[in-house]
């Protein structure tokens, strides 16, 4: 986890610093090394010496941010009481499931193809997904594992120019091969002219 300490119109004491650092190392058991943690500090003049030092804490955890404010008698009694709060929020994150309202149109969609009355019941759709990790490999390794799988297709990383292909069996016993260029022009031969 990435931290960073500042003040807002205050200079922050490296004792301070350091204690922030090592308050915030316990929430990073919690979250991966990808988060970012944002430390500011500032004071409350107009208020009670006992809530004059303030610390907020942002956490940004998968593009999602969670913050958290809170006041002490001094910056590490704020930061004790600020930690505390966005480690629980940082928990809850973490084991809640993420799941978006969906808006009304969608719902009447999906109802009616789970009932069968839509469209969209009766045309091809896809009904299983698998993902599996590609590793870059030769055209001729290629051939090999998609012979070992006894498949007539095979998706790789291709060693020579690291992009993604498609070895397929054709019917006259050869092989061909799919080239995709993302916004290329189509060719029937293949981006170099191979049938």
């Amino acid at each position: 986890m990435r931290t960073i300490v500042k003040g807002k119109n205050v200079e922050v004491p490296d004792r301070v610093r350091q204690y922030a650092e090592r308050k915030l190392a316990h929430i990073a058991r919690v979250v991966d090394d990808r988060t970012d943690a944002i430390v500011e500090l500032s004071n409350e003049h107009h208020g009670s010496p006992s809530d004059a030092h303030i610390a907020e804490v942002t956490l940004v955890i998968n593009g999602r941010t969670l913050v958290s404010h809170a006041a002490g008698s001094s910056y590490q009694a704020a930061l004790d009481t600020v930690v505390d709060k966005v480690e629980r929020q940082a928990v809850d994150h973490k084991e809640r499931p993420r799941v978006r309202a969906r808006p009304p149109e969608e719902k009447d969609i999906l109802r009616r193809i789970a009932d069968g009355t839509s469209e969209a019941s009766r045309e091809r759709r896809i009904v299983k997904v698998k993902r599996f990790a590609i590793e870059p490999m030769f055209e001729e390794d290629a051939i090999a594992a998609m012979e070992e799988l006894g498949h007539t297709f095979f998706v790789f990383v291709n060693a020579e120019n690291e992009r993604v292909e498609v070895l397929y069996a054709r019917d006259d016993g050869s092989y061909g091969l799919i080239e995709p260029i993302i916004g290329g022009a189509y060719s029937s031969g293949g981006a170099n002219g191979r049938h």
